[in-house]
């Protein structure tokens, strides 16, 4: 009977791999060919004036962004950026989708409502922040203003530090409802029998909650840390619409798209492109490779 069970088990198993096989052999022709294009510019000097004569130069541009202190304060601010943002994010989704979890009058409204920002282009969000920041009719400075609280005549945007609690805020606004949902996905999958069992072991609210909640929602939690961390590493549209980089904001994506398309740099700027693709790359087995043990103790607890 068990080998009868693991037979079917690998026919299954065999079946689903080649119903998978033509998209993942479409997924990696449209993303290797981008990717492998890119890698063959960065290899190359390119002339400003005619981008079709070319000289290899090998691991060059490589060579010279890793020894550019450019580089290295991009990858700090990206970081900085990805780790406050991503942490508020997690935080608050996990707050708000224990919130919706909850049964109350008008719960179907405050879910669509809560939403709402997530569906809002990132382009018409940020142009929304820069304007409630505005030194002169702003809605922040003109409240902070009104209320006699320092910040009001501040040029948030224009110092740094501020432009980048800006810059998180705004990521943090849109994205946050993301996380609620893949949260409360995962809240939704919980039985609630074993919150019965946890109250007639005399547990309290936060106990169940630490006990019960918390390690049952980790994978949850983990997979919307782990979508969110790559795209905050990745971040562009932000940056670019607010400060287009100054000030303390410029990542990597955008140290990329200056030297690309502003500077003309064409070899320089792909090479850039590059190192932030390995960059997200090394960030995502690393999460992967911990975070996914994480995940597989949870199932085998279960």
């Amino acid at each position: 009977m068990a080998a009868t069970r693991r037979g079917i088990g690998e026919q299954q198993r065999r079946t689903a791999r080649w119903m998978l096989a033509p998209s993942l052999v479409l997924m990696f022709l449209v993303s290797a060919v981008p990717i492998g294009y890119a890698i063959w510019l960065s290899l190359n000097a390119y002339s400003v004036r005619q981008a079709d004569l070319s000289v290899f130069v090998g691991l060059t541009h490589y060579l010279n962004a890793l020894v550019s202190p450019e580089w290295w304060e991009a990858f700090r601010q990206t970081f900085f950026f990805a780790v406050v943002s991503v942490g508020l994010e997690v935080v608050l989704g996990v707050l708000l989708a224990l919130l919706l979890d909850r049964a109350f009058r008008g719960r179907a409204l405050l879910r669509s409502t809560v939403l709402l920002p997530y569906a809002v282009l990132t382009v018409v969000s940020a142009i929304t922040w820069q304007t409630m920041f505005e030194p002169n009719f702003g809605l922040v400075t003109g409240v902070l203003n009104a209320l006699g609280l320092p910040g009001g005549d501040l040029v948030w945007l224009g110092e740094p530090g501020y432009a980048m609690a800006v810059i998180i805020a705004a990521d943090v606004w849109k994205t946050t409802p993301f996380v609620a949902l893949l949260v409360l996905a995962g809240l939704q999958v919980i039985p609630r029998d074993t919150y019965e069992a946890a109250a007639l072991d005399g547990a309290s609210r936060w106990q169940a909650f630490r006990r019960v909640t918390l390690p049952l929602l980790r994978p949850a939690i983990a997979v919307a840390t782990l979508f969110r961390l790559l795209d905050a590493l990745r971040v562009f549209d932000l940056p670019f619409v607010l400060t287009r980089g100054a000030n303390g904001t410029e990542t990597m994506s955008m140290l990329a798209y200056q030297e690309l398309r502003e500077g003309r740099l064409i070899g320089q700027g792909s090479a850039l492109s590059i190192l932030t693709f390995l960059t997200v790359m090394a960030v995502s087995l690393l999460y992967i490779r911990y975070a996914g043990g994480n995940i597989r103790d949870v199932a085998e607890e279960k």
